[in-house]
């Protein structure tokens, strides 16, 4: 009898382990298949020697990890995906305004209004300056393109930037008188030398002071500062008393073609590519671009350079 009671406890106490056993492989198996389903869940944290039912936890955790990181990166493909339609929609735009006047103008002259000499003149004149926007836009577009591909290089020598500064508003002095804007250079005219390439930063200056000359109010000044920033840097500033630019705005200032005034912008003309073309020139010196602005009273940008190395 008693015999019988020790092999019945034996049989019941295999039989549990071989069930115990077969359960975990089991769900084993099948937690394991769901692992080898969802391709970015690491199966490292499964081990089939100590598999029990409390690892359904370890599996949660893992799926819920994966989903949070699934949503983030549906969040930020929408978000470039609204950002591609705005940019496609602002880039017909753009090439779709002067294209359409220059059209208009030929197809009007191609009608009959040819044959007045004073009307073929001025349609002309208009549909060249339509081709230089068209020219405009499509030369800054490819200078942004070979830029993020590293195909424009830097020509970078040491030369004063006081004197770059001066060539800039020697070249807009027209422009600013026509708002009777003020160009003002805010520090003492000695050379101050840095260490870049001087047609580029002479091109990042001018698009700064033409978009400061462009939204500042008649009578209004712009001026230039230059101050030490650390022993190796300096930071140029560039400021206005202009109509300043709203908070929501000041995050998305440096996109291709986007434009705080949708309306009032497009006619003072340019390609829309200024302030893109700048932060795209002042990265790859390696240096860093600011902006600070109060709606209503003006705005300032600053760019580090580095100062050219004392021989």
């Amino acid at each position: 009898m008693k015999l019988i009671l020790v092999y019945g406890l034996s049989c019941l106490i295999f039989s549990f382990l071989i069930i115990q056993y077969r359960v975990e492989f089991f769900i084993y198996k099948k937690i394991k298949k769901i692992y080898e389903n969802v391709s970015l869940l690491s199966t490292s944290s499964l081990d089939p020697e100590e598999m029990t039912l409390t690892d359904i936890a370890t599996l949660s955790k893992e799926v819920e990890k994966f989903a949070e990181g699934k949503k983030l990166e549906i969040e930020a493909l929408q978000m470039r995906d609204s950002y591609r339609k705005e940019f496609m929609g602002n880039i017909s735009h753009e090439l779709k305004t002067p294209l359409f006047t220059v059209q208009g103008y030929i197809e009007t002259l191609l009608d009959g209004a040819m044959k007045d000499k004073k009307v073929r003149k001025k349609y002309l004149n208009r549909a060249s300056k339509g081709v230089e926007r068209l020219i405009y836009i499509v030369k800054d577009l490819d200078m942004i393109t070979k830029l993020e591909t590293g195909e424009l290089g830097l020509n970078k020598e040491n030369f004063d930037i006081v004197e770059v500064i001066q060539n800039v508003f020697d070249l807009l002095e027209m422009k600013a008188a026509k708002k009777n804007i003020n160009l003002e250079f805010g520090t003492p005219y000695k050379p101050v030398m840095v260490f870049a390439d001087k047609e580029k930063i002479q091109q990042v200056l001018t698009n700064l002071i033409v978009n400061s000359i462009k939204y500042g109010k008649n009578d209004g000044t712009t001026e230039v500062l230059i101050e030490n920033l650390s022993k190796n840097k300096v930071i140029i500033r560039v400021s206005d008393n202009g109509e300043g630019i709203q908070p929501v705005h000041i995050p998305r200032l440096f996109e291709r073609f986007y434009r705080v005034d949708k309306s009032g912008s497009r006619k003072e003309g340019g390609s829309g590519l200024g302030l893109s073309i700048v932060k795209h020139l002042i990265e790859a010196h390696k240096e860093r671009i600011f902006v600070e602005s109060t709606f209503g009273m003006g705005s300032e940008f600053s760019f580090t350079l580095k100062k050219a190395k004392q021989s």
